[in-house]
């Protein structure tokens, strides 16, 4: 295995603990980290290509799930601020009858 194909595997499998986790701080940092182990891997001789391709088809199914689950993320915190925002609303009126 050439160590472009090992660390695509690495770095997918450490954003996919972090994904599970939904540590999006490490998300961030694997982010950056995955994209110059890609660009690293596109710059090696071809001789690992076939598990090189697995490995970045890995990493887009990786990466639709991880946008999936951020886009997911983000309408819930959107619906929360909703809620926060209607609670406020709510609050002033009872203070002004109150």
């Amino acid at each position: 295995m050439s160590a472009a194909v090992k660390y695509l595997e690495e770095t997918g499998n450490a954003l996919r603990h972090a994904l599970m986790q939904q540590d999006w701080t490490a998300i961030s940092v694997l982010d950056l980290q995955c994209r110059n182990v890609v660009e690293a891997a596109m710059q090696e001789p071809r001789e690992d290509e076939q598990a090189i391709r697995q490995r970045l088809q890995e990493l887009v199914a990786l990466y639709r799930e991880l946008v999936m689950t951020c886009q997911a993320e983000q309408r819930r915190v959107a619906d929360e601020l909703v809620q926060l925002n209607h609670s406020q609303r709510g609050t002033n009126v009872y203070k002004l009858f109150g």
